[in-house]
């Protein structure tokens, strides 16, 4: 996966709005592909999993509580230089700050309200696409 691949979520203020679809269609624009993907309902419990790495932090109760507020949509996306691509395409986590045409700027609240996460290296590209998909889940 290093490289290609990288994983996203559409988080529950984004799909609670109606704009998964917008999203995913702006990422299949930048070209993005879809390798994987599901609708959820993450538990307290996963969420506080997935973001574990974040438990020390100040904003970790409010973002494990924020992301089971509603369904969100974990995808595997595919192409070169795939998490720096994402990360450039979501644009900065204060949507006041993110560049225009950017995920944030188009479909994002506030800062704690930011409609998607995006991994940040190739190695929790990796992880992270594990916690939500089995390798049989994935489109080759």
């Amino acid at each position: 996966m290093a490289g290609r691949r990288t994983l996203t979520i559409i988080k529950p203020d984004a799909f609670g709005a109606g704009n998964a679809g917008n999203i995913v269609a702006l990422l299949e624009k930048q070209g993005f592909a879809v390798k994987a993907a599901r609708v959820m309902h993450m538990t307290t419990a996963q969420a506080g999993a997935f973001y574990e790495v974040h438990a020390a932090r100040p904003f970790y109760g409010e973002l494990v509580e924020f992301m089971t507020s509603g369904p969100c949509m974990p995808l595997i996306l595919e192409k070169d230089d795939a998490v720096a691509s994402l990360r450039t395409a979501i644009g900065a986590t204060d949507p006041a700050e993110a560049a225009e045409g950017t995920v944030r700027k188009l479909y994002a609240e506030s800062k704690g309200k930011n409609a998607i996460h995006a991994s940040d290296s190739d190695e929790n590209a990796a992880r992270e696409a594990r916690f939500f998909f089995a390798e049989a889940d994935v489109i080759a």
